[in-house]
């Protein structure tokens, strides 16, 4: 009876090194903007229309959605998911919202791609104001 070589301790760490990143490379990147969540799917109370500064934007990270504000008064909401993979945009830099997965930038004021991987603008939302408080909605 032969006795198998015992792999050497780089050969089996450099294995378990390797078998997530290519894991990565398959699923990761995978999408386009027809393939990602939609977001939001029914309407949701925001808060207060003051929190929204005329030039400005506000981030709702909980329902995935940022609103601004134009200089004129008119306020403007899209899908905070970002149209390269998927995930949530967690940070807004002035105007600018950045997704944290693959550093896609986007417009919080025109929804437009800024930085790819990203190539889809964001998706539009409706959003109204009741009684002082914003609301928004999916686009029907």
């Amino acid at each position: 009876m032969s006795a198998r070589p015992a792999a050497s301790r780089r050969t089996v760490l450099r294995g378990v090194a390797l078998t997530p990143v290519a894991g990565l490379g398959l699923t990761a990147c995978g999408g386009g903007a027809e393939d990602t969540p939609a977001g939001l799917t029914e309407p949701v109370e925001l808060g207060p229309e003051s929190e929204v500064a005329r030039g400005g934007a506000k981030l709702y990270r909980d329902h995935k959605v940022v609103v601004s504000r134009s200089e004129d008064g008119a306020l403007k909401a899209y899908s905070s998911v970002c149209t390269h993979a998927g995930c949530p945009a967690n940070a807004l830099k002035g105007t600018r919202l950045v997704c944290p997965c693959h550093g896609s930038e986007f417009d919080a004021t025109t929804g437009k791609v800024l930085r790819e991987p990203a190539v889809a603008p964001l998706k539009p939302l409706v959003v109204e104001v009741k009684d002082g408080t914003m609301i928004a909605k999916p686009q029907v």
